[in-house]
């Protein structure tokens, strides 16, 4: 029983990494696309977010799990609003 249990809990561990992967990798497209639109650099981009350089490397990789406030921040480097992060053309 312990085993089943067990087997189950790291499944349900896999499903949702992988979906929380899925996300950061969404994100860090997004971030790579409207920052490319804009003709910057990763440097600048981190110069005008007030974020570190490599950081945003990281989450154009989805090496990072970013918070809303440095969402915001990159919002702002890049002159968009928070929406735009999140809608999509794609299907």
């Amino acid at each position: 029983m312990w085993r089943i249990l067990h087997t189950i809990n790291s499944f349900t561990r896999l499903i949702f990494n992988m979906s929380k992967r899925k996300v950061l990798v969404q994100f860090g497209e997004k971030v790579r696309e409207l920052r490319k639109e804009k003709g910057l650099s990763q440097e600048e981009l981190s110069y005008k977010s007030d974020l570190h350089r490599t950081y945003i490397g990281m989450i154009e990789r989805a090496e990072k799990n970013i918070t809303l406030v440095n969402i915001e921040k990159i919002a702002k480097g890049l002159n968009v609003e928070l929406k735009d992060f999140f809608n999509s053309t794609k299907k």
